[in-house]
């Protein structure tokens, strides 16, 4: 059993630690009152006590659980930027510190003692795949059983959480004392590239490779990184000996093992930035373990244009705050001595400057999530303890007001209602297809905003009307006793390059009638009362008209266009066949579409 897993559906990861082993790394026990306390004084919460048989017994049942361990474990939430904290080691590390009995090691690249640094070539044809990557070597490590899986969970936990699924970087790590550099970062058409992946017995080409994982409950969803691509990342010794195919899977022939004592560590990308993280990351957590604590053998790599990098960078940096901006931000007035020794507490190793005019702090390579001076602020606050902060009644005095957009929508929500249609709730991102082409309209006249990287076909959009999603309640409600009469108000989103974003929100009210015959009357005296809520008279002048309108959606000569305030406020008409075909519905449907925000 590994000693730290993580929770990948909730939206912070969630450690989990066998409880002894952590007592046993600080150094003291803890009850689970005294150990739920400490979490959340370091800004961590300590979300369930549970053990590996109650996990399984949970998820599949007491039978599955029979012959399970169980050891105690600890599932602590950790935020999700704090990858330092997330194995066994750093948090072990942070809390120590935190308690103040031991000081933040100091974390040191080396260069090898005879000279011969190890070198990673990357070619040029990776430009297309993973243009980056980088590499570090952990000399004279020693790892135990749990040592070892706490290694190989953190790669998993780094993969999930900054690592995008791998999308972004992919970490290898390889017994180096099996290889011989250099080493050369290439990318060839995937029947040139052979080899004996991870913990299989016979050597596959890299499309057998693929077909292979097709069906692995956990490869599987990364293969769409470079299935599609005409060249493939692979990594190979001095000696043709492949390393790994990034981002899928390791070869065997470098296999880590509990005898491993020189780890050769590689991270292939396409964001640099997140690779230099997540080596900072990997090496600081288990350098603690090598012959020379808390120092990382430098590697050498060299770029298709000749440029060369030294990593890991394992760079300090140093900000400066004011004392006063720390105090006034918190709400506490401590000196700034004492300020330096709360951040301090945070490894955050703090002095004061000047005539205490400013503290300056050293932020360790183990800190990616420290950027601005809030983030320092935030880690005193957390230091202090947020229930010592004395609270205070503001000195402004203010009388809050419901947003006028809000309160008018409220009042039409209750009036809809009371007319006898039920509100339903639609999803703000949907297909292409909902607001294009089951509309009868072309995507480019639709002004959506598309999503950069939807997860999936059905959420590619922001919605540019409220219609499609209350046809596809309606389909998913046709067994319901008929008519079936609907209403939503809502926001939809439209481009517009006046705005600072590129796009506007705009809210709009929808409704619909679905029966044995159009109902068009229905939907026309519902706009009536609408109206008449609004104090808009039918009139051409002051008030409000509808006039014939051709439309793709609305059945030809069945369509109106509502007019009032001097604009087009929206439409309503009897939907046409093919709409209603479209959204997998039979029966005749009217519906009205209009902007209430001109009647604010």
């Amino acid at each position: 059993m590994r000693n730290v897993t993580v929770a990948r559906a909730s939206d912070m990861p969630t450690v989990s630690v066998k409880r002894e082993l952590l007592f046993q790394a600080l150094g003291r026990r803890y009850t689970d009152e005294e150990f739920d306390e400490l979490c959340f004084e370091f800004g961590l919460e300590l979300d369930e006590i549970t053990s590996e048989k109650d996990i399984i017994s949970k998820e599949q049942g007491d039978g599955k659980a029979e012959g399970a361990s169980d050891i105690i474990l600890y599932k602590i939430d950790v935020p999700a930027n704090r990858y330092d904290l997330l194995c066994l080691e750093g948090l072990v590390r942070g809390l120590q510190v935190f308690k103040e009995r031991i000081k933040a090691p100091r974390y040191k690249r080396i260069m090898p003692v005879n000279g011969g640094v190890q070198r990673l070539i990357i070619t040029e044809e990776t430009a297309q795949v993973r243009p980056h990557a980088v590499a570090a070597v952990l000399r004279n490590i020693t790892f135990s059983k749990d040592r070892y899986d706490s290694f190989i969970d953190l790669q998993e936990k780094l993969h999930q959480n900054i690592c995008r699924k791998r999308a972004l970087v992919a970490i290898g790590t390889h017994d180096l004392d099996t290889i011989s550099g250099p080493f050369t970062y290439t990318a060839r058409p995937p029947s040139e590239i052979r080899f004996k992946p991870l913990n299989q017995s016979k050597e596959y080409t890299a499309s057998e490779i693929m077909d292979l994982y097709r069906t692995d409950s956990q490869l599987k969803h990364y293969l769409h990184i470079i299935e599609n691509k005409p060249l493939y990342p692979v990594i190979y010794d001095s000696n043709g000996v492949i390393l790994s195919m990034p981002p899928i899977i390791n070869g065997d022939h470098t296999k880590i093992s509990l005898n491993t004592r020189n780890v050769f560590i590689e991270c292939t990308a396409t964001d640099i930035t997140k690779a230099k993280i997540v080596l900072d990351i990997l090496v600081t957590m288990f350098s603690e373990y090598c012959e020379k604590q808390f120092t990382v053998e430098a590697a050498e790599v060299t770029y298709h244009n000749g440029k060369t990098c030294i990593y890991p960078e394992l760079a300090y940096r140093r900000e400066k705050v004011k004392p006063d901006l720390i105090n006034k931000k918190i709400g506490i007035s401590e000196t700034p001595s004492s300020l330096a020794k709360l951040l301090t507490r945070m490894c955050l190793k703090s002095h004061v400057t000047g005539n205490g005019n400013n503290i300056e702090i050293e932020i360790p390579p183990t800190r990616a999530d420290i950027i601005h001076a809030c983030d320092i602020i935030e880690d005193a606050a957390i230091a202090y303890g947020y229930n010592n902060i004395q609270m205070t009644i503001p000195k402004t005095y203010t009388i809050a007001n419901q947003f006028p957009l809000n309160k008018l929508t409220e009042l039409l929500r209750q009036d809809l209602a009371a007319a006898g249609f039920t509100e339903a709730l639609t999803f703000a991102l949907c297909s292409q297809e909902d607001i294009a082409d089951k509309l009868g309209v072309d995507i480019s006249s639709t002004k959506a905003v598309h999503i950069a990287n939807p997860k999936t076909a059905e959420f590619q959009v922001a919605r540019t009307s409220l219609l499609p999603g209350l046809l596809k309640t309606i389909a998913a409600n046709r067994k319901m006793p008929l008519p079936l009469k609907l209403f939503e108000i809502s926001d939809i989103v439209v481009k517009d390059s006046t705005k600072d974003v590129g796009a506007r929100n705009q809210r709009n009210l929808c409704a619909i009638y679905y029966n044995k015959n159009p109902g068009f009357e229905v939907i026309h005296g519902l706009l009536d009362r609408v109206m008449q809520l609004l104090a808009v008279p039918p009139s051409k002048e002051s008030g409000y008209l509808i006039k014939a309108a051709e439309d793709s959606a609305f059945f030809s000569g069945r369509c109106a266009e509502i007019l009032a305030k001097g604009q087009s406020i929206g439409k309503l008409g009897v939907l046409h066949p093919d709409v209603i075909t479209k959204f997998e519905l039979t029966m005749p449907c009217s519906a009205l579409e209009i902007n209430i925000e001109p009647f604010l």
